[in-house]
């Protein structure tokens, strides 16, 4: 088959802790079929940084959209009706250069991640159209309006009723659409709309996040994830502000070490905390993870599945987390992980990892036991090729909004 997939951030390789389920779905869909790919980048460097993807594709699609412009574009949408977040993520170039390689191309399917780029290919009628939401964002919009004071609440609560109506309008364009976990599958089905919906859990490379032969420091916490993300940047000065005060009471020594790409202002400011270390971009994750004792997950607010918690688990690190991250995982609390919904009950788990070295290796192997039953890619990507296998079937029957 010939694939054109459209996503909003250029996939690349989990090298970097980036966003790996696209790259995932491409990487498998290339042994197969052909795939066109189709994204934007911040800069040209995250453009060049997303070389590797050339490997699995037979043409790559990629526009720079600068944050200035995306940012100008979301707030003229302020006052319509239009989700900022939708618009945000609108490059008339790139729609253009889509539109070009459908008319020039016969492609058998539309493969969509993430509903703010379906905008690329609304009105295109030939094809199997698959709309992979991941998560439902309308939700998570709505979570920010009860965490920030006026008048940021009632923006936030806005965005999320201009985009709930827009996941609603979207799904009716296409034949197919596809979440990552039955939290998911439910808020979906709240839409009352008559594309079938399925769930593709993420999954997590076990090949690759897998701990080396490296002495584990009974000192180091780690969390892992993008510090320009708010949930992340609330999680993670929330845990410094109200849990680790607790833990240091104990153990002053504790070192808390912050791995991702673009740290925001608060985030930086930690860093000034003797004992916090905050990385930035790094190479490869794996190198700040691997002697860590404990992983944390302190996110407030949360929705769809905490790649982070995977990659932990995979590589045998003992995970503690709030509810709203671990609810998109499937694991046991109490067995594969902990969790914790207040600062002391938190501190409590931590404590007892960074403590019990024979508690540590007893959830490290049961996390990455369950990370192997329940969260592999293949497994995932199964689902996927059944979802192609109707293809033939069905795609030249026009969609239409329902």
């Amino acid at each position: 088959m010939r694939i054109l997939f459209v996503c909003h951030r250029f996939p690349y390789p989990p090298t970097r802790g980036g966003k790996i389920r696209p790259f995932q779905m491409i990487h498998h869909l290339s042994r197969k079929h052909t795939v066109v790919v189709a994204s934007l980048a911040h800069s040209q460097k995250e453009l060049s940084e997303g070389a590797p993807l050339r490997k699995y594709c037979d043409d790559v699609i990629g526009e720079v959209l600068p944050s200035s412009i995306r940012w100008m574009r979301a707030s003229k949408s302020l006052l319509t009706s239009r989700p900022s977040s939708v618009a945000y993520f609108w490059s008339p170039r790139l729609h253009a250069r889509i539109k070009e390689r459908l008319f020039s191309s016969d492609f058998d399917v539309i493969l969509v991640h993430c509903a703010f780029v379906a905008q690329y290919v609304a009105d295109w009628k030939q094809g199997y159209r698959i709309l992979d939401y991941g998560d439902l964002d309308s939700a998570k919009w709505a979570q920010y309006s009860q965490r920030r004071s006026l008048p940021l609440s009632f923006g936030y609560g806005l965005e999320a009723q201009k985009l709930r109506q827009y996941e609603r309008e979207t799904a009716g364009r296409f034949h197919r659409c596809t979440v990552t976990t039955q939290v998911e599958k439910n808020k979906f089905d709240e839409l009352q709309v008559s594309t079938p919906c399925a769930v593709i859990p993420n999954g997590v490379d076990t090949a690759y996040f897998s701990r080396r032969s490296v002495a584990r420091s009974a000192s180091t916490i780690v969390f892992l994830g993008r510090m320009d993300y708010f949930p992340n940047i609330d999680g993670v000065c929330h845990f410094a502000d109200t849990v680790l005060p607790l833990v240091r009471a104990k153990m002053p020594n504790v070192e808390f070490r912050i791995v991702g790409s673009a740290p925001h202002r608060k985030i930086r400011q930690l860093g000034k905390i003797p004992g916090v270390v905050v990385t930035g971009s790094v190479a490869d994750v794996r190198t700040y993870l691997q002697d860590a004792a404990v992983s944390i997950a302190p996110l407030r607010i949360a929705s769809g599945t905490q790649n982070k918690i995977l990659e932990s688990m995979a590589m045998r690190i003992p995970v503690v987390a709030t509810p709203e991250a671990a609810k998109g995982i499937q694991a046991a609390p109490g067995r594969d992980l902990m969790v914790a919904d207040n600062p002391e009950t938190f501190s409590r788990h931590v404590l007892n990892f960074l403590q019990n070295a024979g508690l540590r290796e007893r959830f490290a192997a049961a996390a990455r036991a369950q990370v192997e039953r329940a969260h592999l890619w293949p497994n995932s990507m199964q689902i996927l090729d059944d979802l192609l296998a109707e293809a033939p079937a069905t795609r030249h029957l026009a969609v239409t909004a329902g």
